[in-house]
């Protein structure tokens, strides 16, 4: 009798791997970290193989601290940092080139010659998309236009091109033997090539970007047995695959219209169940695909990405120096009652929503002799709110809902000075579950829905419970003040690289 489903977390900075039990309780967990490389500015890189031998390293591990068998898991689920590209031989196993990071911004050439036909916003009603170098297809094409290693190896039919979710499935089904080159709509629609109405690759924009639809996964359900594990989980099937984001909606159980959650990580982000439609956005967010069950109509979304939140936290650790870890942040700000007037925009690699703008540069803004280190660290924490009161207010304009309260998840809402300052800036209650590991737990649900381990998603959501809510306690006119102090600062980043 199968007791468990398991998931697989790859994220931007680390890998873990969570094995659920039917409560959705943790039953076995493992984490490492991978390196990130930055070989010049504006530029970031990952090793898709210390990647892949992470993924297993913690899958092993996992399984040999807990004594649980592969044959006690009746499914695995996989989510995935979105957007982040690697191309790969189907011949050797290798990876072609360095993966390219989501973060990454050196397609912002490409995406500009592009935006003069038709504007930035050309290809969003196909898309839902704006062009930016945040998206997987332009990455693509630099990787064919600038790797002679790429190219070649594209002449002669031996790449194959996906999102991290497409690398780790191949490998789990056996690489170079035979391994699935598969996908979801929740990362397809994340590249700029595949058409939201239909939630295929669209031949238009394949042209556009002259990618080769040969390289390509399937697209596929993000619940769906798509086929057995081989090594490790041997004979354990495969049966979910969603983008992290959207697998964090899954995991919090926002299945209605309206409902909505936010993931505090690297980056943070906000995304808004819209139902089987899209909503087109008009205020500078994503209209992306959310999820989709085998034999069910898909499910959209409005999403606000933010390039920097977490990470930074980890820039003033590792840059600078103002902590020697994350967890000091939350004490350092509470040394002081408020931000002194600093305010810190940390646009390292741009502006993602609502302004998409790939030449905005961080600042740190209304700086006295008055500011200390409290404050800097107070100003850090305060801008991932400030980022997200934006997104907030763009989702109401474009939805014409009112949220009556928020979701959140993700590593740093251990920290209650951030969570309280999100729930006073935003206006409405903050609420952090019990079970937060939801994006690993979005993919096992997705995946246990596969193969019978759950029957419904009432059943899920009945498992949804909250831990701690914050509600808003500050004066209307404090929250107007900061707020306009942090619009203020947004523009002073704006117009720093020059094209």
């Amino acid at each position: 009798m199968s007791k468990y489903i398991a998931a697989i977390d790859q994220g931007t900075s680390s890998t873990r791997f969570i094995v659920f039990d039917q409560n959705g309780q943790i039953a076995a967990v493992d984490q490492k970290e991978h390196k990130q490389f930055y070989p010049q500015s504006g530029w970031v890189e990952h090793d898709p193989m210390e990647i892949w031998i992470r993924t297993q390293e913690v899958i092993l591990n996992a399984l040999q601290k807990s004594g649980i068998h592969p044959s006690e898991i009746a499914a695995l689920g996989i989510t995935n940092q979105r957007e982040t590209t690697v191309m790969w031989d189907r011949t050797t196993g290798q990876p072609l080139h360095p993966a390219i990071v989501w973060q990454d911004t050196r397609t912002a050439g490409f995406c500009q010659e592009l935006a003069k036909d038709g504007g930035q916003d050309r290809l969003r009603e196909k898309t839902g998309l704006p062009l930016a170098t945040y998206f997987s297809g332009p990455k693509i094409k630099w990787l064919m236009e600038n790797s002679t290693v790429v190219a070649e190896a594209v002449r002669n039919g031996t790449a194959l091109a996906g999102t991290i979710d497409s690398w780790l499935i191949w490998n789990l089904t056996g690489g170079k033997n035979g391994g699935l080159h598969i996908t979801d709509g929740s990362n397809a629609s994340r590249t700029l090539l595949m058409n939201l109405q239909t939630r295929q690759w669209d031949d238009g924009l394949l042209n556009l970007m002259g990618v080769p639809s040969s390289i390509l996964p399937e697209i596929r359900p993000s619940s769906q047995v798509y086929g057995e594990a081989r090594g490790i989980l041997e004979g354990v099937p495969i049966a979910s695959v969603l983008g992290d984001q959207q697998a964090a909606l899954f995991g919090q159980t926002c299945f209605s219209p309206g409902e909505a959650k936010n993931t505090y990580g690297t980056g943070c982000f906000m995304l808004m169940n819209t139902g089987e439609q899209p909503v087109p956005s008009h205020s500078g967010l994503l209209t992306t695909f959310g999820y989709q069950l085998e034999g069910k109509p898909p499910v959209y979304c409005l999403e606000g990405s933010i390039a920097i939140s977490g990470a930074l936290i980890q820039w003033l650790r590792d840059n600078l120096g103002i902590i020697q870890q994350s967890s000091e942040i939350e004490p350092l700000a509470r040394s002081v009652d408020n931000n002194g007037g600093a305010f810190i925009v940390p646009a390292f690699s741009g502006l993602f929503a609502p302004y998409w703008r790939s030449d905005a540069r961080g600042v740190i803004v209304g700086l006295t002799r008055f500011v200390n280190r409290g404050h800097i660290a107070r100003a850090a924490l305060e801008a991932t709110a400030y980022q997200t009161r934006e997104v907030l207010d763009a989702m109401r304009s474009d939805s014409g809902i009112n949220l009556q309260s928020l979701k959140v998840d993700g590593g740093m809402v251990v920290n209650d000075l951030l969570m309280q300052f999100q729930a006073d800036i935003l206006n409405v209650p903050v609420t952090r579950p019990k079970i937060a590991e939801t994006t690993s737990l979005g993919a096992a649900y997705a995946a246990g829905l596969a193969v019978g381990f759950w029957k419904s998603l009432d059943e899920l959501r009945a498992k949804w419970a909250p831990e701690k809510t914050w509600t808003p306690a500050m004066a209307t006119g404090d929250r107007d003040r900061l707020f306009s102090g942090w619009k203020k600062a947004v523009t002073r980043s704006f117009d720093w690289i020059d094209d």
